[in-house]
């Protein structure tokens, strides 16, 4: 007796990826690596410059709008659902958070964790989560879920 097998997924890539799967590795693992790396860089230029002491204010000052603008554009046209965003923010600020923690905490030994930190990381889940919410009330009411 011939033995059957499952049906043929073709929009499965090699390793059981498929497309949707990867764009939610690109969202929330590239685009959150990304942006961190932007304020991670500039942190590194800020501490040698005589701004280095009000550090975290002149990045979030500088960079919450530039983060809000860049997630707003690779968002803007995609049909996703709140929970979605919430993961994002959730991937977010966990990749913050472990790569602060390696590169910043273990790499310069610094112990510095003010209230300028806890709103950086607040920020990072609240703006994906924000731009999500804006999405979703610019849908016509027939399509929202």
């Amino acid at each position: 007796m011939r033995q059957v097998r499952g049906p043929v997924q073709k929009h499965k890539r090699a390793g059981g990826i498929t497309p949707g799967m990867m764009q939610q590795i690109k969202d929330a693992a590239g685009l959150g690596i990304l942006l961190w790396l932007i304020g991670y860089l500039a942190s590194l230029v800020l501490s040698f410059s005589p701004f280095a002491g009000i550090m975290g204010r002149v990045l979030i000052a500088v960079f919450t709008p530039v983060t809000i603008g860049i997630t707003w554009w690779w968002f803007k046209d995609r049909d996703l659902l709140l929970p979605y965003y919430a993961g994002v923010g959730i991937a977010w600020t966990v990749l913050a958070v472990v790569l602060d923690y390696l590169f910043i905490v273990l790499l310069f030994k610094a112990s510095y964790y003010g209230p300028d930190v806890f709103v950086y990381y607040a920020l990072t889940f609240i703006i994906p989560v924000g731009v999500g919410i804006i999405n979703l009330r610019k849908r016509p009411v027939a399509t929202r879920g």
